[in-house]
Order: C-alpha cells, then sequence, then structure tokens
C-alpha cells in the first residue's frame, strides 16, 4: 500500500557553500560558466595526488565568542552558509513568526568535526596518551554538534536532529522535516547539510581505490573515480500558503542494502526512490525537466544510475552531474545539490556535465555536454549513499 501524499512545502530561503565560493550569485555564475572550483591540491596533513574541493575560508575562526566551545571546521562551514544570502536572517524572521520551539533543524553530515579529534591525537600526551584538554568532543566530534551549533546559533528552541547515512544525509532530512511539519511538531525546518574534509575522509576513500589522480568526470569513459570536497547547503522549509515560488515537492527514500559500499548494480534501489518521489509530488516523469545526477564518477556507481533513471525517465530527460564543480561534498551533497536544483528552477538554466570529454558508449543518459537556457518548471536531485541508502527530491516552481 502506499503512503498518502504529503502536501508540498515552500521554500522559503536557500543557500550554499563550497570550493565555488559562497551563496547563490556565485554559485550561478560558476553553474554559467561551467568553472570548477577543484584544483589539484593537499589538505592538512594529507599529501594525496588528487583534486580536492577545499572551501578556504573555513580555515578562520568565524563563531561568536558565547559559541566557541563548537568551534572546529564542520561548524565554521556551518556558520559561512548561515551568513550567505541571508539565511541566517531568514531563519530568525522565521523563528519570530512561529516561535522559536516551532522551527525545528534536520541537518545531514557523515563526519561532522572528525578533523578536530585528528588533530588532537597528534597531541595527544606522549607519557600518558591523554588527549589534550582542548579537545571538546561533545561540541566538535560529535555528529549531533552540527545541530547543536545551528540550533543555537540562530537562537531556536525546536527539535533538532542529524541524519548520517552517508552520501544520501543531506537528502534523507528533507523527508524528516516534510514528516515533522505533516505531523504538526513544527512549522518550519532548516535542512540540508555541512561536512568538512579531514583525514579520514580522504584516506579512507583512498583506501576503498575511489578517489581518482585525475579531475572528476562523471559519465566519462575514462572516468577513474571521484574527487572529495566539502561545503554547507541550507533550505528553510515551510508550510505552503499558496503563494510560494519554489515548492518542495516530493521526497522518494530507500534502502536496498546491496553492499556496504558499491551500489546496487542495477540500481534498484534508486530507482525505487526517484518512483517514489514522482508519486509523492503527483507527478509522470515526462514532467520533470531537469534531474541533478548523483553522478560520483565512480565507474559503478554511475553505470548503476544510469540504469536506474533510465528505467523511471528514458532517454529523453535533461541530466548532469555537478560534482565536477564542487567535488564530491559526501553528508553535505544532498542539501549543496537540493540548492543547485533550485538555482536551475530560479534562472531556466541546465546545467552541464563538467569535465564530459568522452562519453561512455555503455551509459545512455543523455547528460548535457553545454549548460542550457531553458525553462525549469520541476527539478529533482539525486543522493545515494552507502549501504544501499538512496533518497531523490522533487522540487517545482510556481504554477
Amino acid at each position: 500500500m502506499n503512503a498518502p501524499r504529503l502536501a508540498p512545502l515552500a521554500v522559503s530561503a536557500y543557500t550554499l557553500v563550497t570550493a565555488l565560493g559562497a551563496g547563490r550569485a556565485v554559485t550561478l555564475q560558476a553553474l554559467q560558466a561551467g568553472a570548477s572550483g577543484l584544483r589539484r591540491r593537499s589538505f592538512e596533513t594529507a599529501m594525496l595526488d588528487t583534486w580536492l574541493g577545499v572551501v578556504d575560508a573555513a580555515d578562520a575562526p568565524c563563531l561568536a565568542p558565547e559559541l566557541a566551545a563548537f568551534d572546529c571546521r564542520n561548524n565554521r562551514l556551518a556558520e559561512l552558509g548561515l551568513r550567505a544570502d541571508g539565511f541566517g536572517d531568514a531563519v530568525r524572521a522565521a523563528a519570530a513568526r512561529h516561535g522559536a520551539a516551532r522551527v525545528g533543524v534536520f541537518l545531514g553530515t557523515s563526519t561532522s568535526g572528525i578533523l578536530s579529534t585528528e588533530v588532537a591525537y597528534r597531541q595527544r600526551n606522549p607519557a600518558s596518551g591523554a588527549l589534550p584538554p582542548w579537545l571538546d568532543y561533545a561540541h566538535t566530534h560529535d555528529t549531533y554538534s552540527l545541530a547543536g551549533y545551528v540550533r543555537a546559533a540562530l537562537g531556536l528552541a525546536g527539535p533538532a536532529q542529524v541524519v548520517s547515512t552517508a552520501c544520501s544525509s543531506g537528502a534523507k532530512v528533507f523527508a524528516t522535516a516534510q514528516r515533522m511539519l505533516a505531523a504538526g511538531i513544527v512549522d518550519a525546518g532548516v535542512v540540508g547539510g555541512v561536512d568538512s574534509l579531514c583525514m579520514t575522509t580522504l584516506y579512507g576513500f583512498r583506501a576503498l581505490e575511489l578517489v581518482s589522480p585525475e579531475i572528476c568526470r562523471p559519465w566519462d569513459a575514462a572516468r577513474r573515480g571521484l574527487s572529495l570536497g566539502e561545503g554547507a547547503g541550507f533550505v528553510l522549509l515551510e508550510r505552503d500558503a499558496g503563494g510560494a515560488a519554489l515548492r518542495l515537492l516530493g521526497c522518494g527514500e530507500s534502502s536496498d542494502g546491496h553492499h556496504m559500499s558499491a551500489p546496487h548494480p542495477e540500481g534498484a534501489g534508486a530507482a525505487a526512490a526517484m518512483h517514489e518521489a514522482l508519486r509523492q509530488a503527483g507527478l509522470e516523469p515526462a514532467q520533470v525537466d531537469y534531474l541533478n545526477l548523483h553522478g560520483t564518477a565512480t565507474p559503478n556507481n554511475d553505470s548503476a544510475e544510469d540504469l536506474a533513471v533510465r528505467s523511471i525517465f528514458g532517454t529523453a530527460l535533461d541530466c548532469s552531474s555537478t560534482k565536477g564543480l564542487t567535488g564530491h561534498t559526501l553528508g553535505a551533497a544532498g542539501g549543496v545539490e537540493a540548492a543547485i536544483a533550485l538555482l536551475a528552477i530560479e534562472h531556466g538554466l541546465r546545467p552541464a556535465n563538467a569535465n564530459l570529454v568522452s562519453p561512455d558508449p555503455a551509459l545512455h543518459l543523455p547528460v548535457l555536454r553545454a549548460p542550457r537556457l531553458a525553462a525549469v518548471r520541476v527539478a529533482a536531485s539525486n543522493s545515494f549513499g552507502f549501504g544501499g541508502s538512496n533518497a531523490c527530491l522533487v522540487f517545482g516552481g510556481a504554477r
């Protein structure tokens, strides 16, 4: 039996921070120009032969003095996002309308502030092995520290939750907020994801042999893996009073549990998530104008997603992966790419599949070789994580 359809939600504000820069304007400019934020570089003490999407602004402390206990790279990225495009002010205005206890915080991350503990481990006492006293695990390393920081920084008092399902984290929280609003627990929700680079991420993905020594090339015949990045993507969701210019129309989730790290070879769970998102939105596949692919540029992922998308949409849908511009921002990817889908609707821009040189003849989706200017009434975004955790979001503009 299908679950009942849930009402569309208004997108009252949104923003993103990636290696492209902070805010919608700089991101839109990069999408229009096809300009990548990826660079061949090192990060911290990791000397890897790869391209990374680093947000250099996160190097400097930026948290308010009263929130200094939360200081870590991940929460600095969150703060940069709250400041971009006046997003934090929009949330505070929503709290004034609804009450601080009626605005929830539902965010995704994968590694949170692990970098702080990695640095602390290097500084442990050589005799006792004790970690330095400055390490505040609960406010930095702990997964919940992200939601705790955002809640405190915005002066909110509603429910707060962090989802950590690898690369689907920042998309699955949209469904969490959707259910909380439908249940009447909150009137608005801050959703999205934040993830920062750390040694665990860099060396972990290298150990899995998923990191490319070249800039990532989704859907390319010579693709060799992903380019890691970091970032933040935030969206403010509220009940749609009828006049919203941008709306969340549907969320689809699935868990196929095929393998700890490899996708289902036929994309079965991914297809189920897309099908559910369309059902919830009350749309036929042909009504979607643009799809932001998960598109990590790993051989297996792109192949499985190509099959999954074609099983739902056929081969007539404009689609692309934007990870060649931002890098794969892991737990933040769902929020970052939701913001890109919303930019596509607002500006009638269907972004190009960055860095594609020679399309893989075994893949058949019509990924865009160049940005296309055309009206986008409905846009979807895919996010798939380790362990077969899949999510698809569908957004729409004013009709």
